[in-house]
């Protein structure tokens, strides 16, 4: 499988999405995160197949989304250790491959996040999952979103993992922050999104591609139910 490799944060960005609402802070506390993935009122997701990359057949995955309790809700994230063959140096949520002992995508996502970063999976309470995101390197991956109190200590897997850290939902889930770009490769338009967030005094995270995807899934459920009220 040939996979891309290019400079993300170099492609031009082609719209931002400043036009729609962002998420508004009631709808971004935990009860109201659980009565939402609780009421199952229908959304229509948007569209989250990518070209792929390759012809084999899909491998089935699961990442933890996880929302830790601060005073305003942040999201777990994590940097790829740069030795990895399969998205290097990139930003992910926890995750990986469903393994045949694996009992659901929770399971899954749960465990896989125990062995990345620490998370002990009873300290997580799941929420519910986000509609099956394929990334063009050929991976179903189901979303799992949990809460966690953010009182355990995590240590990374340094095979897999070169960072943790957090970036506020709130910022996540303001689509002014949400930039569209475009890429040729191989004749094919490929068009993904990138979530950028500067921390106060601190690094630049450029939040991009499927992670930014699966984010911009949890923004579509939470707009929905502003949209129906």
């Amino acid at each position: 499988m040939q996979v891309p490799r290019f400079d993300a944060e170099a492609i031009p960005v082609v719209a931002i999405d400043n036009h729609l609402p962002a998420v508004v802070s009631s709808d971004l506390t935990p009860d109201a995160l659980c009565r939402r993935f609780s009421d199952g009122s229908a959304w229509t997701p948007q569209d989250l197949l990518e070209p792929p990359f390759t012809d084999r057949a899909p491998t089935s995955a699961s990442v933890l989304v996880t929302l830790v309790m601060r005073d305003r809700l942040t999201v777990l994230l994590t940097r790829r250790a740069a030795h990895l063959n399969n998205h290097p140096g990139q930003i992910a949520f926890p995750g990986g491959r469903v393994d045949p002992q694996d009992h659901g995508p929770a399971h899954t996502a749960l465990r896989e996040a125990h062995e990345e970063v620490g998370l002990a999976p009873h300290h997580v309470i799941v929420l519910g999952c986000l509609p099956t995101y394929r990334t063009g390197s050929a991976f179903d991956v189901t979303p799992v979103v949990g809460l966690w109190s953010g009182r355990q200590t995590l240590q990374p897997d340094r095979c897999e993992v070169d960072q943790i850290f957090e970036v506020p939902l709130d910022h996540l889930m303001n689509p002014g922050f949400h930039r569209w770009h475009e890429h040729d490769w191989h004749g094919l338009r490929r068009r993904w999104l990138s979530m950028p967030y500067q921390e106060p005094g601190g690094d630049f995270r450029f939040i991009w591609g499927a992670t930014a995807g699966m984010l911009r899934s949890l923004y579509g459920l939470l707009a929905a139910t502003m949209i129906s009220r």
